[in-house]
C-alpha cells in the first residue's frame, strides 16, 4: 500500500510541476528567443532563465509538446470552430 501512495504522490507532484502559468510560458518564450537551437546547454540555460521554477528536463519536454502541437496544427489536424478568432459577418446570426 505504501508504494501505491508513494507512486500517487509522485505522479501528483509530477502533474503539479508540469503545470505552467501564463507568466512561466512568457518567460519560456523569451528564453527560447535568447537561447536558440544552437545554444550549448540550451535546456539548462532556459531553466535558469526561468529562475529555476522548472528543471531542464521539464523545459525540454514542454518544448517538445508545443512543437508537436504546432506540427499537428500546421498539418490541419486541429479543426477550428466557427467563431474562434472570426469576425461575425454582417446580417449573420
Amino acid at each position: 500500500m505504501a508504494s501505491s501512495s508513494k507512486a500517487s504522490s509522485s505522479s501528483s507532484a509530477s502533474a503539479a510541476s508540469s503545470e505552467w502559468t501564463k507568466q512561466q510560458n512568457k518567460q519560456f518564450e523569451r528564453a527560447l528567443a535568447v537561447y536558440d537551437t544552437d545554444a550549448p546547454d540550451r535546456w539548462h540555460n532556459v531553466a535558469r532563465y526561468m529562475g529555476g521554477a522548472k528543471s531542464a528536463e521539464e523545459v525540454r519536454r514542454h518544448y517538445e509538446r508545443l512543437q508537436a502541437d504546432v506540427e499537428q496544427i500546421e498539418a490541419g489536424g486541429v479543426p477550428f470552430s466557427l467563431g474562434y478568432g472570426a469576425t461575425p459577418q454582417a446580417g449573420r446570426r
